[in-house]
């Protein structure tokens, strides 16, 4: 699977204009999938979540599905997700035929932000087959945790997609955490962050493609781009063969 992140800087921007940009992305380069940050339809900082959100098969779903059959490329964007009465912070793969592939809920809000006011929590955890791989979806402050990344690898995932809002006081979330994580757990994992600033907040950009042996396949400065690496099965095995910790963590 040829994978690609976009880090966007779309701090400000309409919806429409968020799709005209992934469209000029998706154009510009090949992928089987383009993974996008997390409330990426809506914007993070300052918007008005309640005001633009959907369900999940709402206009924005429509707009990517049409984009992604066009490009033939799969894509994960996050988005405020209308349902039951609430509002979901969410993330959404849509596969390269159009079909709406998995949708994953946030777990847990980020400590001492809006979020914690304005989104409801998912309450499970999110896997689905695509392109050969058992993917995973995680959002954000999820990934944090040890155990969220350690159930993903227990129930065989081996590529977690993990859009994100990482402000540049975090850095050694995406530099340390993010690489432990794949490490430990002999997965690849596709670290989508926001680029430039928004409502008074500089993201850190950092964007990454953790190969299961921790090794950066890619990485992205502070500014809008695109990253992508070849991902494959194969080095997962490779990797949990040669470090067992999912066989020998049950023992502790």
């Amino acid at each position: 699977m040829r994978l690609g992140i976009y880090q966007c800087d779309a701090g400000g921007l309409s919806t429409s204009a968020r799709l005209r940009a992934l469209e000029l992305r998706l154009a510009e380069r090949e992928v089987d999938l383009m993974v996008c940050p997390e409330l990426f339809a809506s914007g993070y900082m300052g918007a008005d979540h309640a005001a633009l959100a959907e369900p999940a098969t709402g206009p924005f779903f429509d707009a990517v599905a049409e984009m992604a059959k066009r490009h033939e490329t799969a894509v994960c964007y996050g988005y405020p997700e209308a349902a039951d009465g609430v509002i979901y912070n969410a993330a959404r793969l849509v596969g390269a035929e159009g079909a709406a592939l998995a949708n994953h809920r946030k777990r847990l809000p980020s400590p001492g932000s809006f979020e914690e006011d304005t989104f409801a929590n998912g309450d499970t955890p999110t896997l689905v087959e695509h392109g050969g791989l058992r993917i995973a979806i995680i959002i954000c402050y999820e990934v944090e945790f040890p155990e969220s990344l350690r159930k993903a690898a227990q129930h065989r995932a081996e590529l977690a997609l993990v859009p994100t809002a990482l402000v540049d006081r975090w850095g050694v979330v995406a530099e340390k955490l993010v690489p432990t994580r794949a490490f430990e757990n002999g997965l690849w994992l596709a670290y989508a962050n926001h680029a430039g600033q928004e409502d008074g907040a500089r993201y850190l950009g950092g964007s990454r493609i953790v190969a299961p042996d921790g090794v950066e396949e890619a990485v992205a400065g502070d500014t809008e781009t695109v990253i992508v690496a070849e991902v494959d099965a194969e080095r997962v095995a490779a990797a949990r063969n040669r470090l067992p910790y999912l066989r020998d963590a049950v023992k502790l």
